[in-house]
């Protein structure tokens, strides 16, 4: 998202409850490792019978993936 200032990562104070922009993720293996458990995850709640919770993290490991790997911009700071 690019604000008007030409910025493409917002202040701490406006980030949205699903940006995970932020320093923390920087490195590349981190986001694999989030992406990865957050699957690993649905795919044990699926094997347990729970398949609620199963789509749940596996639509959350849907948008780190769209959000780690296909639209990633470093955050700034």
């Amino acid at each position: 998202m690019t604000l008007r200032d030409g910025t493409t990562s917002m202040p701490p104070e406006r980030r949205g409850f699903f940006d995970v922009r932020v320093p923390m993720f920087r490195p590349l293996w981190r986001r694999i490792a989030a992406t990865a458990v957050t699957a690993g995850w649905a795919a044990l709640e699926l094997t347990a019978g729970n398949p609620g919770f199963a789509l749940l993290f596996a639509a959350a490991a849907a948008v780190l993936f769209y959000q780690f790997f296909l639209d990633w911009r470093p955050p700034e700071g």
